[in-house]
């Protein structure tokens, strides 16, 4: 008897050796193993240079009301390998042309029981690993709905993690440092209230982009690529055995997705690097998602603009016109005969002050925010028709500013906020599209505060993600960009939609303003491992007055803040202080003024997660180099050697850096300026300090 075991077992492990599947990236340095378990559950596992990334863990869907889900009983019908390699060229981005190269796996398999199928498509990249599910068409499998994705993540490792808590409706938070280990102790202090919308799930549950960090040196970043008609993915960690798995974001019926064959999920994404800088390079996300369906994009333009927002943040000025009403009805209510409060921001006065100021000093545009009827109670009361998008308050001349804008060669930026109410949006998104049209706005800003209606929905559900597609798609037919706050955050569709060319999705700037807790110093040198990694954020920088006027304060030097210009990728950058501010410090000043928007080439000099990132980067179609470093809280030196700069050129470096005496929370406008001449055999040292960092333009010297 014991000897049949012994044959059956040895049958068995070598039935699944024959099942085993391999591929290896074009570098040869990461490997991905795939099998079947004895009872036909697909496994996965990954290593790096011969260093386990990931052990062997289970990929599967459950599913609801339905007798068997799609978590075992496979067989391998099918495989296929093959290798794709090509060049493309983003319409923005930091760098002028992207290598999507990569070597895939495609395994085909076929549940018994029900005779269903199901394809896991792998892609193995130099620089990581993308994986989905698809489902073909076929009669056993039409509709579905998932009750929970079981994708695992089994760690090797208690590794250094870098997170935020899972949460249905906001990634607002700051970032928590801590071993997987200590997940769950940490979720109370780092699940900080004040979020206008927050629903936590798990002790352990944690967002991605997840950036991790072994003991022994290997940089591991989990995330998804491609989320379109799909919810929103977060990782719940089973922190005995350092398991990851998938969390879905549930919909109003608790339902995970509901799904049509033929269709697909995202990719689930990891990245893999002994390197932290080349983690930030990374272009593995972007690769992941289809190219442009915007044939036509010569209308999609990088922008540097100023707004009539910071002073509504920081309590200086309101977004409402009037404080006579405790409520106020579209259509119904009469603004013309309401006395206004004198603190409404979005004049036409104030914002002509906006557009000189712009004109200038060589910004592209002016956002103004507060500029349509609905401001007077539109948060908090679950309020469906709460705006129109088109018609102003008495105090905003819509077309007169937009002529006077034009003038001066400044466009507008459109705001439009729905309170969550999505679709109110949608019905009136047509004409709110065409009125921009109309005065020639060709970007707008939108935002989700607040709860989702219809109540119970999430904002990182399947059906806000469908809308918040629905709102890029349809901007592009307007030839429209789009700026999105408050929505999911970004998985590299800006591929596919190139008019996507910027989201919030993460804790910002305005945070400084809002006292509290407010970002922590080394907040940002974590972002650009995280939320970054999906997409370019709209932090909104540029911060000189750290005091802010409603008692709040900036953990920030000026130094800090210039370099957010380099550090923090965007196509969209603000200078989001008031105009007398940068007016104070003019000098300052001249680097936001300076600094490029769209790049030719990016160089990632010194990074480490939490502590300092140091990049330079190439103006488009220039030999003029913009560098930034930002710095957490405890003070460094950096050593930079110019290396990245054309042999034979000298350059003018401009450097713009703290004072030794500065500090983020004593001293935060504390900084000197000075020139040097520069050649690629140049080396620099620069102190930064706690919260700072330093800027330098490094501009071609003509002979």
């Amino acid at each position: 008897m014991k000897q049949s075991f012994l044959i059956a077992t040895v049958i068995l492990l070598f039935f699944n050796i024959i099942k085993a599947q391999q591929i290896k990236s074009p570098n040869q340095e990461l490997q991905m193993d795939f099998s079947l378990q004895s009872d036909g559950t697909p496994i996965y596992s990954l290593n790096y240079k011969n260093k386990v990334v990931i052990k062997p863990s289970k990929l599967g869907l459950e599913l609801k009301n339905d007798a068997k889900s799609l978590l075992n009983d496979f067989t391998i019908i099918d495989s296929k390998t093959t290798t794709f390699d090509e060049i493309w060229k983003p319409v923005w981005g930091e760098v002028a042309s992207i290598r999507n190269h990569y070597n895939e796996l495609e395994v085909t398999l076929n549940q018994k029981e029900t005779d269903r199928q199901m394809i896991i498509r792998f892609r193995l990249f130099d620089d990581g690993l993308g994986f989905r599910y698809e489902f073909p068409q076929q009669k056993n499998l039409v509709y579905f709905t998932i009750k929970e994705e079981r994708t695992q993540f089994a760690m090797a490792g208690n590794h250094t993690a870098y997170w935020i808590p899972g949460d249905y409706d906001t990634q607002e938070y700051n970032y928590t440092t801590s071993k997987l280990s200590e997940i769950r102790t940490s979720m109370e202090k780092a699940y900080t209230t004040g979020n206008v919308s927050q629903t936590s799930f798990s002790p352990t549950g944690v967002q991605t982009s997840l950036m991790m960090k072994s003991a022994d040196g290997v940089y591991i970043n989990l995330h998804e690529a491609a989320l379109i008609n799909y919810s929103c993915m977060h990782l719940n960690l089973d922190d005995k055995n350092f398991v990851f798995e998938s969390w879905l974001t549930p919909d109003v019926n608790g339902d995970k997705g509901r799904m049509q064959a033929p269709c697909h999920s995202p990719w689930r994404t990891i990245i893999v690097s002994d390197d932290a800088r080349e983690i930030l390079a990374s272009k593995l996300t972007y690769n992941l998602n289809e190219p442009s369906k915007i044939k036509e994009t010569s209308w999609i333009k990088p922008t540097k603009y100023v707004g009539v927002w910071w002073e509504m943040i920081s309590g200086k000025s309101s977004w409402s016109y009037t404080d006579e009403f405790p409520a106020v009805q579209l259509g119904v209510t009469d603004f013309t005969k309401a006395k206004p409060n004198g603190r409404h921001g979005a004049t036409t006065a104030n914002v002509k002050r906006y557009i000189d100021f712009a004109a200038k000093n060589g910004f592209d545009a002016v956002l103004v925010e507060g500029w349509n009827t609905g401001w007077e109670d539109w948060f908090g009361n679950a309020k469906d028709y709460v705006f129109d998008f088109v018609t102003p308050y008495p105090d905003f001349d819509l077309k007169g500013l937009n002529e006077y804008a034009h003038s001066k060669g400044i466009k507008l930026i459109m705001h439009h906020e729905t309170s969550g109410s999505m679709r109110n949006y949608e019905r009136h998104m047509d004409e709110a599209y065409k009125l921009m049209k109309q005065y020639g706005y060709d970007a707008v800003k939108s935002g989700y505060v607040g709860n989702i209606l219809p109540l119970g929905e999430t904002h990182y559900s399947q059906w806000s993600n469908n809308h918040y597609q629905y709102a890029i798609e349809k901007a592009a037919d307007y030839q429209i960009m789009v700026n999105a706050h408050e929505a999911v955050r970004p998985t590299g569709i800006a591929r596919t939609y190139p008019n996507l060319i910027g989201n919030e999705a993460a804790r910002g700037t305005e945070y400084q303003a809002f006292g509290g807790e407010r970002n922590h110093p080394n907040h940002v040198t974590i972002l650009p491992f995280t939320r970054l990694i999906g997409g370019p954020m709209d932090y909104t920088p540029g911060i000189f007055q750290m005091d802010v006027t409603n008692g709040s304060h900036v953990n920030a030097t000026i130094a800090n803040q210039l370099a957010l210009y380099v550090t923090m990728y965007s196509p969209l950058q603000m200078a989001a202080d008031f105009p007398e501010n940068y007016e104070r410090f003019a000098d300052a000043f001249q680097f936001i003024k300076d600094v490029a928007i769209d790049w030719d080439d990016s160089k990632y000099l010194e990074a480490e997660p939490g502590q300092y990132i140091t990049v330079a980067r190439k103006a488009k179609g220039t030999n003029n180099w913009f560098l930034g470093n930002v710095n957490g809280e405890t003070p460094r030196t950096s050593n930079i050697d110019f290396g990245f700069l054309e042999k034979g050129k000298q350059y003018e470096a401009t450097i713009y850096a703290d004072a030794k005496e500065a500090h983020y929370k004593t001293n935060p406008q504390a900084y000197n300026i000075r020139k040097i001449t520069v050649s690629n055999k140049s080396k620099l040292s620069q102190l930064s300090v706690p919260g700072g960092g330093y800027a330098i333009s490094i501009i071609e010297i003509k002979k």
